[in-house]
């Protein structure tokens, strides 16, 4: 398990990628991840392509990085999500919430 993040001043675009579980144990890693990172003028991309699971706390930290990018102002994209961790994020209507980018 493992949270990195990228940072692309040029695009004003933050990547953060999981890879293996995304539960609790990483809660840490997520919030440090974005939590000094002025909100205001970035974009923010969650890579899930190399995340095996997802829990109720992982859909938690998501919606924590949403507040802090802010509803509208710096949009956050939920991108390479597999078939069992698409479901969790649509049964708990993200899609609503996030742009999805399989």
């Amino acid at each position: 398990m493992s949270v990195t993040c990228r940072i692309d001043e040029q695009t004003s675009q933050v990547t953060i990628a999981i890879g293996g579980r995304f539960d609790f144990s990483v809660h840490q890693e997520f919030l440090n991840a974005f939590r000094n990172i002025e909100s205001k003028t970035m974009t923010y991309i969650v890579d899930l392509s190399n995340t095996s699971y997802l829990d109720s706390s992982a859909l938690g930290m998501l919606l924590i990085l949403r507040e802090h990018a802010g509803t509208g102002v710096a949009p956050v994209t939920i991108s390479g999500y597999g078939e069992n961790v698409g479901k969790i994020l649509k049964i708990a209507n993200f899609d609503k919430l996030f742009t999805f980018k399989p």
